[in-house]
């Protein structure tokens, strides 16, 4: 009689091997560096994979960008188990709360409204979120809230630049049609203003910081004599 053939026995997910292996590096046996950190420690650990992720997808680079991912999704994963620990919440809280959020800011996908294009979209969206901090300690009175304080300065003006537009504290300018030089011309004149700082010893980063918690306390000012305004 010939042997019977066993059913293999079905592949555990990746995931599950995932939260299995970094639950032993933080456990007593584990790996004495992982146990040290907190989520203090880590915090700029996420940012550097970010901008490494960033590299391999402009070189157009797939393998570079799967080894990133795995990087950045490690950070997620890591924090998720030192929050388990501490028993705030855990990796399965974190994904279920993801997806409910994505449900609940897609009605035009998962239920009945309508967005006939991105910029609704956008406005059905902050609309939600605007309902969903609203009463909470995260509640969102300014148009200009929301912007994260580590964000590099030049990125972070734009985005309060772009905030203040959205609520009328600056005036609406339409986008010109200005052409590759003056593109150009302008990313010479931030470089040109970049050295000239550092001739007189002082760092670009931190000035065009400095400038904008200098207007962003202006704008809110302003803000508030606006009667009525549509927060970004």
């Amino acid at each position: 009689m010939p042997p019977s053939k066993r059913t293999p026995a079905p592949k555990r997910p990746a995931i599950d091997d995932l939260l299995s292996v970094m639950a032993r590096l933080r456990s007593p046996t584990g790996c004495p560096w992982d146990r040290e950190q907190d989520h203090l420690t880590l915090r700029f650990h996420a940012v550097e994979e970010v901008y490494e992720l960033m590299d391999a997808i402009e070189a157009g680079d797939d393998h570079e960008m799967l080894e990133e991912l795995g990087d950045l999704l490690l950070q997620v994963v890591f924090h998720c188990q030192m929050a388990d620990e501490r028993k705030a919440f855990d990796f399965e809280k974190v994904t279920r709360n993801l997806v409910e959020k994505l449900v609940r800011r897609h009605p035009h996908v998962f239920g009945d409204a309508k967005a006939k294009d991105v910029d609704a979209v956008w406005a059905q969206w902050e609309k939600i979120k605007r309902s969903e901090k609203k009463g909470t300690p995260r509640d969102r009175a300014s148009a200009l809230d929301g912007v994260p304080r580590h964000l590099p300065a030049l990125l972070r003006a734009e985005k309060l630049v772009k905030k203040a537009r959205k609520a009328g504290i600056l005036g609406q300018d339409k986008p010109s049609r200005a052409g590759l030089g003056a593109k150009n011309a302008i990313g010479g004149r931030l470089f040109d203003l970049v050295e000239q700082a550092q001739s007189m010893g002082w760092s670009a980063e931190e000035l065009l910081r400095l400038e904008s918690q200098r207007r962003e306390r202006s704008w809110r000012r302003k803000e508030q004599s606006i009667p009525t305004r549509s927060k970004a």
